[in-house]
């Protein structure tokens, strides 16, 4: 199709047609076939690199023999190595000493295993590079990304991740011709690993209604089936649920037991099954929310909702760090607190600028006015709404984080796992058409975290259930390691603080009781 295409646009070119009439033409009369973005997913050392990457692109190249193919992998040596073996096949396979002949010919002085070209008439060629590196100029009719992530720490790297991405916007996908297919191999480890990102990147333009994205046919084969046949699910290879893959390597069933029983859920659901997301959940766990299905709000004449018999209600807000399409979600849930349980009543969660923000808030506050208390997360744009709206909105909390996302999440687990923490149903989330929402997506962020894309959600119900249950809201309290002084010691006329550890307290008395310019 894409050959087809780009003759027909020369042609169409040749005969005077304008650049937008030639490729319309083109595209309308050569019909669109095949995937050009596809992912392919496999756990570790099951032949993935073989089948796809060194025959994948030999068969290839023996199809279309003109091909400019881009070869990347998580490093050069990776990627030379595949190269490497595929220009090994070339040279061996040519019909000589009765070795069959794959009719492919290396031009004259090709040296460098991981650059070289096929010879005339064809032309096509090989350039092998590790992601990150240089590709301008080199324009790429199939780019083959063959495992992007190295290992578990590269994969945790949010700069690390964060690069590849930018790599793949600015560098690579820029470098690719009219119609040209993309290939990513992998074994999964981490939701926002390349393909993760891809994935998400499909998904938010699908949402946000655009006509013409890049769509992933995504292959998936997991070392064990794990499909549901109650829901009409079937596994790719057709086996029945529990049965493993036939291996690569001759791994036996026992082999396979041995290995699940050897890794971590977290990584056995994402190497070997090909989701980096377990179902059951890692900080916070799927099976520990409770769900509720009878309304805790009631509307009144005014449009407003109240919290009949709540103990207490507030609003958590977390915001973006910046104002673009691609920055990350602005949240606010609406939390009520009967007795020992907490209910998430509603949330609004989108892409929101500064301005959307504080209109937002805004409105959710007019909804909730038994919400007192708005926890605003005081960093990023959180900032600028508190001081944009602490004079209009009562009730407006600044709140400094002390700890990491995962320790804040892990702080309030205790009271999701008790069941003290109750989500509405879906029904229920879209019953009233003021504060419809998806607690789906909640639910599914929850699980993931921290190894999904987003964490929005998770950071304003941490932020929510901190206050509800630890009280935790006001200035920062001094965190020091032990053994060291803190930077601010209070002045006699303060006093000693009152909340540090015992041994910085007596280091702080001493401080207070020396004479003054020592």
């Amino acid at each position: 199709m894409m050959f087809e295409r780009r003759s027909h646009f020369a042609r169409l070119m040749a005969a005077g047609f304008s650049d937008a009439e030639a490729i319309q033409a083109a595209q309308d009369e050569v019909p669109q076939a095949g995937n050009d973005r596809l992912t392919v997913s496999m756990p570790p050392q099951e032949g993935k690199s073989s089948r796809v990457g060194r025959y994948g692109i030999l068969w290839l190249l023996r199809q279309f023999p003109g091909l400019h193919i881009g070869l990347v992998s998580y490093d050069g040596d990776h990627a030379n190595r595949i190269s490497y073996m595929i220009r090994g096949d070339i040279e061996v396979f040519n019909g000589e000493g009765g070795n069959p002949d794959l009719g492919l010919r290396l031009a004259k002085n090709q040296k460098a295993i991981g650059r070289w070209m096929l010879a005339q008439p064809h032309g096509g060629d090989v350039y092998a590079i590790g992601i990150g590196g240089g590709i301008t100029g080199r324009p790429i009719d199939l780019l083959l990304i063959d495992d992007p992530v190295k290992d578990i720490r590269a994969a945790d790297s949010v700069l690390l991740s964060s690069q590849a991405w930018d790599w793949w916007q600015t560098a690579a996908r820029p470098r690719l011709a009219p119609w040209a297919p993309v290939i990513v191999v992998a074994t999964r480890w981490h939701e926002a690993d390349l393909i993760g990102r891809m994935l998400t990147k499909q998904q938010e333009d699908e949402q946000a209604g655009l006509e013409h994205f890049d769509r992933w046919h995504v292959v998936n084969i997991p070392a064990q089936a794990d499909h549901d046949p109650n829901k009409a699910e079937t596994d790719l290879l057709g086996r029945e649920p529990g049965d493993f893959m036939s291996s690569a390597r001759g791994r036996t069933r026992e082999q396979w037991e041995a290995t699940k029983a050897a890794t971590a859920p977290r990584f056995w659901t994402a190497l070997y099954q090909g989701r980096p997301t377990p179902d059951v959940g890692d900080v916070w766990l799927k099976t520990w929310w409770r769900r509720y299905d009878e309304p805790k709000w009631s509307q009144q004449p005014d449009g407003t909702f109240k919290l009949p018999g709540a103990d207490s209600a507030l609003l958590s807000i977390d915001c973006a760090f910046k104002d673009k399409k691609d920055s990350d979600y602005v949240t606010m849930g609406v939390w009520a607190k009967y007795g020992a349980d907490s209910y998430l009543i509603y949330q609004v969660w989108a892409r929101l600028n500064f301005t959307d923000t504080c209109t937002a808030l805004k409105r959710v506050a007019r909804l909730f006015p038994g919400a007192h208390r708005k926890l605003v997360e005081d960093k990023a744009n959180g900032t600028a709404v508190i001081e944009s709206l602490k004079r209009t909105v009562p009730g407006i909390i600044p709140i400094t984080p002390v700890q990491h996302k995962r320790a804040r999440a892990e702080a309030v687990s205790p009271f999701i796992r008790a069941g003290n923490v109750h989500l509405p149903t879906s029904s229920l989330a879209a019953m009233s058409a003021e504060i419809s929402w998806d607690v789906e997506t909640f639910l599914v962020e929850a699980t993931s975290f921290p190894n999904g894309a987003h964490d929005d959600q998770v950071d304003q119900a941490s932020q929510a259930l901190a206050e509800l249950y630890l009280g935790k809201h006001g200035p920062a309290q001094i965190l020091t390691p032990q053994g060291e002084v803190p930077r601010r010691i209070s002045s006699p006329e303060r006093g000693t603080p009152t909340n540090l550890p015992p041994h910085l307290r007596r280091l702080t008395e001493r401080q207070l009781q020396r004479p003054k310019g020592r």
